[in-house]
């Protein structure tokens, strides 16, 4: 299934993909006596995030492609480059041509490790999403010019705003008639609760694009579309105001240009780094991701003033990178990347210290220590072997059902990372069974598909029914299609009408009388908690109002 997937690296062997750009500064982890602030100045973790169809993945590959990770750039959906986006490795991406799983890359650029979580634009994925928005300590979001900020966006950044999440924007596709880059100016700041300041600017727009300007060193760059490789010239002019302008780009468009420049540093002002690094102020950027252009200006000033990896908070303290202590979690787990071997990943995020392989580490849930022989670093379908951490890294364990999304690894403390919450699904359907021959085979994809986080899985005794939580209707089909092509069980979904489930504590009592009268309503989750399934919101406000003994939970957050 994943054709892409045939060169990965099995455990205990020692190599490097040929897709990666594992260079000197990757490799040398290997060595001792390392200086500890030194790794951690040297990392990058973000995410791309944007509404489904505004260039996320193109994008990402042009990133991966600048770093030298690859050589060659698909365009996603493209008739005419057959190579599948180098991020998008599920069979089922390749067909639909969006992500629906959180991918991960890894490249060095400039003395820089970048890690890349490039996440699902689709809403019906937004819970992945979310989740990996706490593994990152910096978020690009990607624009489509012609339709601006759409619903989705607005949502992706309501959960940056949360944690103030630095935030930089890059409003992609200006080689296609749009819209006025003012009035799209004007949209971020009004929809997305956070003001904006551009760091290059357009030259026209659509058919007559001609490059642009960066106001940050006061040059140019000329269009020139390329979509498969690096341009290797770029025409450039250091003067605004030389007459060579009007000459290059016709007086018309040199004068509106200049206006245009007065007109932004009088209402935006000059960029506060210290105002980004506080999700204060968004820096934009103009480009075109399909055609390499304004890519390696976003790539190089993302690497200058993005945050390095920043300290989280725990159920007991706030926890600092720099700690000599190794700390982590999980934020993402994902079965079967090869099918042909049934594996089952774990990501993880360092938060502190040092991650060191065949090193005992403790695992805070289940409160008992293990070490990891083969853990890995990522190149999208690809992986490489490494030895060592740090903070800002994310790291692929092997897992055989030891993880769950949120646990905790440390070196010796118990404490828990928090803000890893699961949310109520939206949609319910039970699971059927259409082949009794395949039920364990049925039993154990389901298990392992909902650890990934994407889906929630609820049990109800008497008879063992399952019922499959999801916050939208295309995870069922991911689901229905992964179940048969990877574990060769067959299933269906039906509908279930229940509005919300909530998780419940309080007087145990009180518990147990209310279980034994709403027994048709009641389930329970992986973990054994408690649910009540409520079919409107009358009936949860009904439960809520006359059990004041039981509080009702719509999020995983009461297990923290």
């Amino acid at each position: 299934m994943y054709e892409l997937y045939s060169g990965h690296i099995r455990p205990k062997t020692t190599c490097f993909s040929k897709h990666s750009s594992f260079s000197t500064l990757t490799q040398i982890h290997y060595l001792r006596g390392v200086n500890l602030t030194d790794e951690i100045h040297k990392r990058k973790t973000f995410a791309i995030i944007s509404h489904p169809d505004a260039g996320k993945t193109t994008l990402t590959e042009k990133f991966l492609l600048f770093g030298g990770a690859i050589q060659t750039a698909g365009a996603v959906k493209s008739n005419k480059i057959k190579k599948a986006a180098t991020s998008d490795f599920m069979e089922i991406e390749k067909q639909r041509g969006i992500s629906v799983a959180t991918s991960v890359m890894t490249f060095e650029y400039n003395g820089k490790l970048v890690n890349i979580l490039d996440t699902p634009g689709h809403k019906d994925f937004a819970e992945d999403t979310y989740r990996t928005l706490t593994a990152v300590d910096s978020v690009i979001l990607v624009i489509d010019c012609v339709k601006g900020v759409e619903e989705q966006t607005e949502r992706l950044m309501e959960v940056c705003r949360m944690r103030n999440t630095p935030v930089i924007v890059f409003i992609n596709k200006v080689d296609r008639d749009g819209r006025d880059p003012f009035d799209l100016l004007d949209e971020l700041e009004q929809k997305l609760n956070i003001k904006v300041r551009p760091m290059s600017w357009p030259i026209n727009g659509g058919r007559d694009f001609k490059g642009v300007y960066k106001l940050y060193d006061k040059s140019i760059n000329f269009f020139e579309a390329n979509k498969t490789k690096i341009s290797k010239d770029v025409t450039r002019i250091d003067d605004l105001a030389s007459d060579t302008l009007d000459e290059l780009i016709g007086k018309q468009d040199a004068d509106k240009l200049r206006q245009d420049v007065e007109l932004i540093d009088g209402v935006f002002g000059d960029f506060n780094v210290e105002d980004y690094l506080k999700g204060e102020v968004a820096p934009v950027f103009f480009g075109s991701a399909l055609n390499n252009f304004g890519v390696k200006e976003l790539l190089e000033k993302f690497l200058e003033i993005a945050p390095f990896p920043l300290a989280r908070n725990s159920s007991e303290r706030l926890v600092n990178p720099e700690e000599n202590k190794f700390s982590g979690f999980i934020f993402k787990i994902h079965a079967n990347l090869d099918p042909r071997h049934r594996d089952r990943i774990a990501f993880l995020r360092v938060c502190s210290g040092k991650f060191e392989r065949n090193k005992f580490f403790h695992h805070v849930r289940l409160n008992k220590d293990m070490k990891f022989a083969s853990p890995f670093t990522f190149m999208a379908d690809s992986k490489a072997l490494l030895e060592d951490a740090f903070a800002g890294d994310v790291v692929g364990l092997y897992d055989t059902g030891n993880f769950k999304i949120g646990d905790t690894l440390t070196e010796g403390e118990n404490f828990l990372f928090k803000g890893i919450p699961s949310f109520s699904p939206e949609i319910f359907k039970e699971l059927i069974n259409l082949d009794p021959m395949k039920s364990k085979q049925l039993e154990k994809g389901i298990e392992q598909l909902t650890d990934e986080g994407v889906a929630q899985l609820f049990r109800q005794e008497p008879g063992n029914r399952k019922y499959i939580g999801t916050v939208g209707e295309l995870q069922f089909e991911v689901i229905q299609y992964r179940l048969e092509n990877e574990y060769n069980a067959k299933c269906r979904f039906e509908p279930r009408a229940f509005f919300k489930a909530c998780w419940m504590t309080g007087d145990k009592d009180a518990i147990a009388e209310f279980c034994k009268y709403r027994q048709k309503n009641i389930v329970k989750d992986k973990d054994e908690n408690i649910v009540f399934l409520a079919e409107t919101a009358w009936i949860l406000n009904t439960a809520i109002q006359q059990n004041p003994k039981i509080t009702f939970h719509t999020t995983s957050e009461f297990k923290v």
